[in-house]
């Protein structure tokens, strides 16, 4: 069976192995659709962290069950279901907790462990969230939607807070969609013309703003003299996460999405002046991927716009080097894997 595997930076090879064998509690599935992620670009890259190669990569999914297993889950064959790659424990204190997102051996699918470019991927039962109504590309994107959702969770938003987005690449581009939802005044911060462009045409963000030395002055005027009362930095760059602590205001938060390997630091005077609260974001929680699907039924969250380039699987080897990675008009690739 094919594999697309990730031998070292910068080099996809397909790769035919066989389909992994059955055990307790999983199910078997096709795979349909695979979104490209930040996660498989930085990879890619050989600049992501916790990451090892070879690797399978591909753990935006959207699947069809074949075998549902022995788990009374209510699963059956045909379901079209989202893939929750957050391989947990269930035993450590975060999980008891119920904070299986960040347990203490986590693993996550094509990134500790091989993930989902290929036609056939068992999986376990529990880690499936089926919907009647979103086809294999919705499906696909729940996870990096689930992303957004889970930091605007952490953020705690509500409709009198004022909140500013660094950051409108995929990740960013589903806090906006959360922060939206949440009723709070939204600003999106970009280095990019065209993402912002972007978030006010297709996302009805009506405050878009560049970093600079005239940010915090239009901040204000955005929030009637007054700096924003949440952060969230989607970026993964150190420079932004690091100026970060400069928008809030007095008692505000600050929540960091995305990461980098290495370390963050600030000013302290500043940060307890303000009596900040900071706070870090990672993955998403089950009941995070039910929420998420049923807002995409119900249309209050629409992610089709995202999608700028599609490819099939066996191109993967030559396509993602020459047409994805490092590409700045890729807001979001999708992967089709052919029945």
């Amino acid at each position: 069976m094919l594999h697309i595997v990730l031998e070292q930076p910068g080099r996809f090879a397909a790769v035919n192995r066989p389909e992994s064998a059955a055990s307790p509690g999983t199910a078997l599935v096709r795979v349909h659709r695979i979104g490209v992620c930040g996660t498989d670009l930085h990879a890619f890259a050989g600049k992501q962290p916790f990451f090892t190669y070879p690797r399978v990569l591909g753990h935006e999914l959207g699947v069809e069950v074949i075998d549902p297993g022995n788990e009374p889950l209510g699963l059956k064959v045909g379901d079209r279901c989202s893939v929750e790659p957050y391989l947990n424990c269930g035993r450590c204190v975060a999980c008891h907790r119920g904070k299986s997102n960040c347990c203490t051996s986590l693993q996550v699918m094509g990134v500790h462990t091989d993930g989902g470019m290929r036609p056939l991927l068992r999986v376990p039962a529990r880690k499936l969230h089926a919907s009647t109504q979103l086809d294999f590309e919705q499906l696909a994107l729940v996870e990096t939607l689930g992303i957004g959702a889970h930091a605007v969770e952490r953020a705690q938003l509500q409709q009198e807070d004022f909140v500013l987005v660094i950051g409108a690449g995929p990740i960013g581009l589903s806090v906006i969609q959360f922060a939206k939802i949440s009723g709070a005044m939204l600003a999106v911060m970009d280095v990019s013309d065209t993402r912002l462009d972007f978030c006010r045409t297709q996302l009805g963000v009506a405050h878009t703003l560049k970093p600079g030395e005239t940010a915090a002055d239009e901040l204000k005027k955005i929030g009637g003299g007054d700096l924003p009362t949440c952060i969230i930095d989607a970026t993964g760059n150190p420079a932004s996460m690091m100026s970060a602590f400069d928008w809030p205001a007095h008692g505000g938060r600050i929540v960091f999405v995305g990461l980098f390997q290495g370390e963050v630091t600030f000013n302290d005077p500043n940060f307890h002046r303000r009596e900040l609260t900071l706070l870090a974001s990672r993955n998403a929680l089950p009941e995070t991927f039910r929420e998420v699907i049923r807002l995409v039924e119900q249309g209050k969250v629409d992610t089709r716009p995202w999608i700028t380039h599609r490819f099939l699987l066996a191109e993967t080897p030559t396509v993602f080097p020459q047409s994805i990675a490092g590409n700045p008009a890729v807001l979001k690739a999708m992967i089709e894997v052919p029945a």
